[in-house]
């Protein structure tokens, strides 16, 4: 387990938006489909499952909606100013935030995958560190 201090604050690119986490994630996920990729404009993007209560947000966000392959509604929350992707959840389950600037924080020490999905969509030459819980698709 990693020593974190929380709060831990952030923001966006632009400053537009600020945020501080008040407690540990639940998870942290690499997932690498290629959705992700396309959102990370790299080979994977990195998501911290948080509880509702244990993130405050400060800042005007916009919205964008896609129907996922498990056929769930995926909402994004966005930076109008910067774009960076603050966070994603599921209109069915509010309270779990898929908060997605977690590598924007003041401190990311916690900021290691436990989990690797859409490992069937990966690029070749990511490797993913022995030991780690990995799925070929979304569990």
């Amino acid at each position: 387990m990693i020593e974190m201090n929380y709060p831990v604050f952030g923001e966006c690119q632009c400053g537009k938006i600020k945020f501080s986490l008040k407690a540990a994630p639940k998870m942290v996920i690499a997932c690498h489909c290629k959705e992700c990729q396309k959102l990370s404009t790299s080979a994977f993007s990195i998501t911290a499952i948080v509880q509702q209560d244990d993130i405050d947000i400060e800042g005007e966000l916009h919205e964008t909606s896609r129907i996922a392959d498990s056929g769930n509604t995926n909402i994004g929350k966005f930076c109008s100013g910067c774009g960076n992707r603050i966070y994603q959840l599921n209109p069915a389950e509010p309270t779990v935030i898929k908060f997605k600037a977690i590598s924007s924080l003041s401190d990311t020490k916690m900021v290691v995958p436990t989990t690797h999905v859409w490992t069937s969509e990966k690029q070749s030459w990511v490797t993913i560190p022995e030991g780690v819980q990995q799925f070929e698709k979304q569990r």
